[in-house]
């Protein structure tokens, strides 16, 4: 059982707004990172290479990463991509529907805070040259807080929008904040995505449930030695892990408050 890290990125900027600026990372720091996965001799492969190994098919390569990124921040189209490409690295993409903007006009709604996303013709655009597109809801919710209607909303309708936009299936899913219950995982299984990744800052492996991928987040103030380490499969536990006493407290604290209010509290660690 080999650590498997799966990389979580948000956006890639020099100019961030202020919300997303502790989850984003500068452009020369990225190309560092990847110029450090290559030197590493670490193989990025496709999400769907790790979930053929999980379920028995070709092992991977002796060292294998992934790598992700969640909502659809426009600095994928101008920045990331570009990068990857010069690598020829495979990534996956997981975007906010009602965040991502129509032809001529405004997204059709998201709780994210205002910020420069992509809009449909480049998640094509993406789309047609490689990048595998999944899901991350419709609206950027906390999933485990949700009556069971809206949560099939933000799954269900999720998946219909993109493969409307797409022209063809789409497989994987991301849940926004990292949070889910297994309720939640049912859902997502039940609306025929094929898996889906969780946070849980931990190295994913061939032992990892296929409905809570664990991914290890890439944060602005993520030292260079602690990127480094990940790539030799250190400094992390390994998946599957369960859920802590805490974070089921979280859980039950965020399900109460937002009983009362429209938005549950706080951007955790995702």
């Amino acid at each position: 059982m080999s650590a498997v890290p799966i990389l979580l990125y948000h956006s890639v900027s020099d100019n961030p707004p202020d919300w997303i600026a502790p989850f984003t990372v500068r452009p020369r720091v990225f190309a560092e990172q990847l110029d450090d996965l290559v030197r590493a001799e670490v193989t990025v492969v496709p999400l769907r290479r790790l979930l053929a190994a999980i379920r028995g098919g070709p092992p991977l390569p002796a060292r294998a990463a992934v790598l992700t990124f969640d909502d659809g921040f426009a600095d994928f189209y101008w920045t990331v991509a570009p990068m990857l490409a010069e690598r020829e690295l495979p990534a996956t993409l997981f975007v906010t529907t009602g965040a991502i903007h129509p032809p001529g006009g405004r997204p059709n709604g998201s709780v994210l805070p205002p910020a420069d996303m992509l809009n449909w013709r480049q998640v094509a655009g993406l789309d047609a040259y490689g990048v595998e597109i999944g899901g991350h809801s419709r609206t950027h919710p906390h999933l485990d807080t949700l009556t069971n209607q809206h949560l099939s909303d933000e799954v269900v309708l999720c998946k219909h929008e993109l493969e409307d936009a797409l022209g063809h299936s789409v497989a994987n899913y991301a849940y926004p904040h990292g949070y889910n219950s297994a309720a939640v995982r049912r859902k997502v299984q039940r609306a025929g995505w094929d898996s889906a990744c969780a946070v849980v800052n931990a190295f994913s492996s061939t032992a990892d449930d296929t409905l809570r991928l664990a991914r290890l987040t890439v944060r602005a103030d993520t030292p260079r030695s602690v990127f480094r380490c990940w790539l030799r499969g250190e400094g992390a536990p390994d998946a599957p892990t369960r859920d802590s006493l805490s974070t089921r407290g979280w859980r039950l604290y965020r399900r109460a408050r937002a009983r009362f209010t429209d938005q549950p509290p706080g951007r955790p660690d995702d």
